[in-house]
């Protein structure tokens, strides 16, 4: 893959605080709530801010209990499960995410596809692993601030993953970021990996969201500016992986030809 780009150089980081960002936002969500999408739905926009849509498949990895469907629920603008219960087979996420183009001031509906499996079913069954990496355009490689293992296991699971996919975009996520005072993973060993493997790495909490006046609803605008830097991160990676890719950004990958 090609060597990630500088944050902020390719998407806008705070358009969606924007009074422009936000019109496009209302459309992925409904009085205040997120907006749940199945596969083949999409957000409806008023035809003069009609824009483009860029789809990508993302496989979310790690170990068991480190917060793979807790991750996607967030970003989803879903309620975070309270209790771990290990995901039967592959569940898909659908999120859309409008993001501005740094290069041309073009919006971008991005539309990611979340594939997540437990990992006793990926044990269990040889077809899952090739099913959820089958024209996979990211990884996305989960460890827990207060679980020291799934940080230690992140080599193992690049090797395992993303070994033989060499062009396709890795991220590394760290969850449970809320807790950092009881962490296992200390800023010098988070420092050292990154220099060690030079991937994007973004921290999520994994406290429940705000709510709305009726004490039940999630807060969707609360919500999304929680997880607007990881959103902003995904679409930042995979747009960028796409110009190199198209021979429109030069490739200042290892393997590239000089």
């Amino acid at each position: 893959m090609a060597r990630p780009p500088a944050p902020g150089s390719v998407i806008v980081p705070d358009w969606h605080e924007s009074a422009e960002g936000k019109e496009y936002l209302a459309c992925i969500l409904r009085k205040n709530r997120r907006r749940v999408f199945g596969l083949l739905e999409r957000p409806v926009l008023p035809p003069p801010v009609a824009i483009d849509t860029a789809s990508y498949k993302l496989f979310v990895s790690g170990k068991s209990g480190v917060g793979k469907t807790a991750l996607v629920a967030k970003l989803a603008g879903l309620e975070v499960p309270v209790v771990h219960h290990e995901t039967a087979g592959i569940q898909t996420t659908v999120v859309f995410w409008p993001a501005k183009l740094q290069a041309s001031d073009r919006v971008v509906m991005f539309r990611f596809e979340f594939w997540d499996c437990g990992e006793s079913a990926l044990k269990k069954f040889d077809h899952m692993l090739p099913a959820c990496k089958e024209k996979t355009d990211a990884f996305l490689f989960l460890f827990s601030f207060t679980d020291r293992a799934s940080f230690e296991d992140l080599p193992g699971q690049l090797a395992r993953v993303a070994g033989d996919a060499p062009g396709v975009v890795r991220m590394v996520i760290g969850s449970k970021f809320d807790q950092y005072m009881h962490t296992d993973v200390p800023e010098r060993d988070l420092t050292a990996f990154r220099q060690a493997w030079e991937l994007p790495l973004f921290r999520v909490k994994s406290v429940p969201g705000r709510r709305l006046a009726d004490g039940r609803t999630l807060d969707g605008w609360a919500g999304l500016a929680d997880i607007a830097h990881v959103l902003n991160g995904l679409a930042e990676q995979l747009w960028h992986q796409d110009q190199v890719a198209a021979g429109l950004l030069p490739d200042t990958s290892e393997n590239s030809p000089s």
